[in-house]
């Protein structure tokens, strides 16, 4: 029965064949036989995010609903529900590795040139944001993860806290790329992780938050055009002015002893106020907010300032993701449930692949209907898969052994689990 398990429609994302292949590449693969062999607690840890609010034998139970014609009779073979520890015992043993891997090499951008608003130009639209996600109050997890500051509460946050920073997929909300640390850790490190790993062909867009030279460097270094929003402290002389109002300046270093000087990165300035928006001056006055984006798109022709100032609100569309991600799968005021930081990572990838495979689905229910992806529910398609894995009647069990090819999983193998490979064949249209 284990082996007929699936997660309903979210399998067609992440079918059996795909979870065994990162099984083997992450040494995952069992000995003996087992009733919660690796494959069923990968879905397990799945099914904890759909079902966010029921305890660990209750996700189980919603996993193998449909299944009990797999296990007939009242004999010793019939296949039970494991209780709690040995549900622990079984998410030790599979561990954090395969969740990731399966995150780092099937999660990639769904948008084609039919999506709308997924381009620009040409250009794929990412964004940059960060967050954070409270964790269960166990002195292991306040320990690794640390907690924020609070005025109220002696010792801190009244819970250990995950930050996460992602790298969305605008037109679709598609998460593509994380990178999880310490509440400690800074949002701007965690950037760190993932500018490199920017493709060209795309626009990056990030709020002032995460500037630096060093960092806006790193991310241009990667091929990705850039528009980021800077500090009005930023010092960028008008070097050039150009015909759509915008400048050409020079992002220059600041002085650090020691080093030798950076010849600074040309760039391209736009500044605006929005109408109707004002921040109050330091003499209490309010005044229009002003705004600042450099970019890398030099050539105004090209990219015209007026478009470009109107597209950066665009980069909002990450909040959505993360909101999402957070209140609508998670649920408002509810923690991560594991109660070691191994679990809880394992945890959270968990809720990232979840809600990657509910986008998939969306995004090909819209290219089917002729929609906006950001037109569908969200919630509708979220309750739509706990419905199809309450429903499901699982599928054949496997009939031959995977053998070990001891290749790793890294991060630089991404495209060794592509999406046309494991695309699903139907839309899931109760989730319009």
């Amino acid at each position: 029965m284990p082996d007929r398990v699936s997660i309903g429609a979210l399998t067609r994302v992440f079918p059996p064949s795909l979870v065994d292949a990162v099984l083997v590449d992450v040494e995952r693969v069992e000995r003996r036989r087992r009733s919660l062999p690796a494959r069923l607690m990968v879905y397990y840890v799945l099914a904890m995010a759909l079902f966010s609010d029921s305890s660990y034998e209750e996700v189980m139970r919603q996993l193998t609903e449909g299944l009990a014609w797999a296990s007939p009779g009242e004999g010793p073979e019939r296949w039970r529900v494991p209780d709690k520890a040995a549900i622990f015992r079984a998410r030790q043993r599979l561990g954090v590795e395969p969740l990731e891997a399966l995150f780092d090499g099937a999660c990639r951008p769904l948008a084609d040139v039919s999506t709308p608003g997924a381009f620009y130009r040409g250009l794929r639209l990412t964004a940059l944001d960060g967050t954070c996600l409270a964790v269960a109050d166990t002195a292991e997890n306040e320990a690794v993860f640390g907690r924020p500051g609070s005025r109220r509460r002696a010792g801190g946050g009244a819970f250990p806290q995950l930050r996460l920073v992602g790298l969305c997929e605008i037109g679709t909300h598609a998460l593509v790329r994380v990178a999880m640390g310490p509440y400690r850790t800074s949002e701007r490190a965690l950037a760190d992780q993932l500018v490199p790993d920017l493709e060209a062909g795309t626009l990056c867009l990030a709020d002032r938050g995460f500037y630096s030279f060093d960092r806006f460097r790193l991310a241009r270094d990667s091929g990705a055009e850039l528009l980021w929003r800077v500090s009005l402290r930023v010092h960028l002389a008008r070097e050039a002015e150009l015909p759509d109002g915008s400048c050409l300046s020079t992002l220059k270093p600041a002085r650090r002893a020691g080093h030798k000087r950076h010849p600074g990165l040309s760039v391209r300035v736009i500044e605006y106020t929005l109408a109707g928006e004002a921040a109050a001056d330091e003499s209490g006055a309010a005044e229009p907010t002003r705004y600042r984006l450099v970019t890398t798109l030099l050539n105004p022709e090209e990219a015209p300032a007026a478009e470009l100032a109107a597209l950066y609100r665009q980069r909002w569309e990450i909040e959505n993701a993360l909101d999402e991600l957070k209140t609508h799968q998670l649920g408002p005021s509810v923690v991560l449930r594991s109660k070691t930081p191994n679990g809880v990572l394992q945890e959270a990838y968990g809720f990232l692949l979840t809600h990657y495979a509910i986008r998939r689905i969306m995004h090909e229910a819209a290219l089917e209907a002729q929609l906006d992806p950001d037109r569908l529910s969200f919630m509708r398609s979220l309750r739509a898969a706990r419905r199809s894995t309450r429903a499901s009647t699982g599928f054949p069990p496997p009939t031959t052994n995977v053998t070990s090819t001891n290749a790793p999983c890294t991060r630089s193998s991404r495209s060794r689990y592509p999406n046309d490979a494991t695309a699903p064949t139907h839309a899931l249209s109760s989730g319009r």
